[in-house]
């Protein structure tokens, strides 16, 4: 029952915030502002990790299947297919969950806890449209260029295996990136990753906006949000993949 009572706050919660803005201008001033605090500032941990996994993806295919019955380019296949079906939309997603997550409940229910959403209703503003619905579209509208950037510099940090180690070659990796490719994957990781955004961003403005308590409770709902928002990405992944690629 509980679960239940949860899905339907839910939904009347998101149901207020998909709203039509009651001013443009700061719609779009809060939009550009949580652009900048939820995407650009995720920019490094994206970057970082991607390079990272990148360059373990190729060191660890390269040492499982050492085999003259495997061609070296392999290499390089596994590692592209790997960070665009899976990595650089749904791992890099469940990371940024606890990032992202995490700070979107923590600033909401802060806001709840000083009273300062209260404030805004009793003044008349619709307050979820005003503190959720910006959060929304920044973080869907920017992921995409995050897993862009994420797929480019995990293949980034493959070459700079293939380049400073005798693993696999230069040719060889850049080869097997080539070989055989689906532009599709690309979008199906891009789609995959805006439906994860908002799983994010609505999930864990839930959490938040309903905190009731003090600052104990804010710290349980920013956890929850990141447990939540990561269970519902593992779960609509294994629909998507189902819908999207199962033939």
């Amino acid at each position: 029952m509980r679960a239940l009572q949860d899905l339907g706050e839910y939904t009347i919660l998101m149901s207020k915030a998909i709203a039509v803005p009651e001013r443009w201008s700061v719609f779009f001033k809060q939009t550009a502002k949580e652009t900048f605090k939820l995407g650009v500032d995720s920019l490094w941990i994206v970057i970082f990790i991607s390079v990272f996994i990148g360059s373990v993806l190729t060191i660890q295919v390269s040492l499982n299947i050492q085999s003259p019955m495997i061609p070296e380019f392999t290499v390089g296949y596994i590692t592209r297919e790997t960070i665009l079906l899976e990595f650089s939309s749904t791992i890099m997603c469940l990371i940024l969950a606890g990032k992202v997550g995490s700070n979107i409940a923590s600033e909401l229910g802060t806001m709840r806890v000083t009273e300062q959403i209260d404030a805004l209703e009793i003044m008349g503003v619709n307050s979820a449209g005003y503190l959720i619905l910006p959060k929304l579209i920044a973080f869907m509208a920017f992921i995409p260029i995050l897993v862009i950037l994420s797929m480019f510099f995990g293949f980034c940090g493959g070459y700079i295996i293939a380049y400073v180690t005798d693993m696999i070659t230069v040719a060889k990796y850049e080869y097997g990136l080539r070989y055989w490719f689906n532009p599709f994957y690309v979008w199906y990781s891009m789609i995959k990753s805006v439906i994860f955004a908002f799983i994010i961003a609505s999930v864990s403005s839930y959490f938040g906006y309903n905190v009731k308590g003090g600052a104990l409770q804010v710290g349980k709902a920013s956890t929850n949000s990141v447990v939540m928002s990561s269970v519902m990405v593992l779960l609509f992944d294994l629909i998507l993949t189902q819908l999207m690629l199962a033939k």
